[in-house]
């Protein structure tokens, strides 16, 4: 043991070397095994969903969403329907573009196809479309049967979702209809041609039958009640001052004594 040189009351004054010699040592850290730290891990799953744990307020959150408004819900809900949204939009319109490119890609590798001499009320349509579609092919990066696939593809589309009610493909069966018109016009021969494209109309009008099924041209108008109808009331109001009825024990008071008369 170290001595200073200066006893205190004869006695040995020790050094502070000494008392840190004195403490206690540092118990080791624990290590965290396996076993322990499942067992940590449960613990903390199971107090984060106790009340007023990070999971059961989540799920609180979550629960008020359901029956709230927009406005209502927390702002990590909001953000999240928001990037699942977007990222659901992304994906449908890769796979859309996909497809478009797939329907393309096998309308233009489709054979060659010819429309015969145009006879019958069939033909007396379908083969004026055919050669103005090929003429026109000409001067375009496509195959002459590419467009008239194309051409009957929207044709069926706009026919079946217009019998549907769906409002786009009642658009798109109205161009078709125009744009048919106007190519039976074009391509048939001058001394036919009126009545060729005559023809054609009274088949699409018949078409429409089922393409329009429904539309109408009447405005529709709907007549809610309002919501706060006042009402009227007439009441007559009087406003009378009635007297108000003296005690009976003011009867004798120094207004009502009267001098005795002799």
């Amino acid at each position: 043991m170290p001595h200073n040189d200066k006893p205190v009351n004869g006695h040995d004054n020790p050094s502070f070397l000494d008392l840190l010699n004195q403490l206690p040592p540092e118990p080791p850290a624990p290590e965290l095994h396996g076993t322990t730290l499942r067992a940590r891990l449960r613990a903390a799953w199971r107090e984060s969903w106790e009340e007023g744990g990070f999971l059961h307020q989540r799920w609180e959150e979550v629960f008020q969403a359901r029956h709230g408004s927009w406005h209502e819900a927390a702002t990590w809900i909001k953000t999240t329907l928001l990037l699942g949204g977007l990222s659901l939009i992304v994906l449908m319109l890769d796979a859309a573009g996909d497809v478009v490119t797939a329907v393309l890609k096998g309308l233009s590798d489709l054979p060659a196809t010819h429309g015969g001499d145009g006879s019958g009320l069939w033909g007396t349509v379908d083969h004026p479309v055919r050669v103005f579609l090929a003429d026109q092919a000409a001067h375009l990066a496509v195959a002459p049967a590419a467009l008239y696939a194309f051409w009957q593809l929207t044709g069926l589309l706009g026919l079946v979702g217009g019998f549907l009610g769906n409002a786009g493909a009642r658009i798109a069966w109205l161009l078709f209809g125009i744009g048919s018109l106007a190519m039976i016009w074009s391509a048939a021969p001058a001394g036919g041609r009126a009545a060729a494209t005559g023809l054609a109309a009274l088949m699409w009008a018949l078409a429409s039958i089922f393409a329009l099924r429904g539309l109408t041209l009447r405005p529709i108008v709907h007549n809610h009640p309002p919501q706060f109808q006042p009402q009227f009331n007439p009441a007559l109001h009087l406003h009378a001052t009635l007297p108000v009825p003296t005690p009976a024990g003011d009867d004798l008071g120094p207004d009502n004594v009267h001098p005795l008369q002799r």
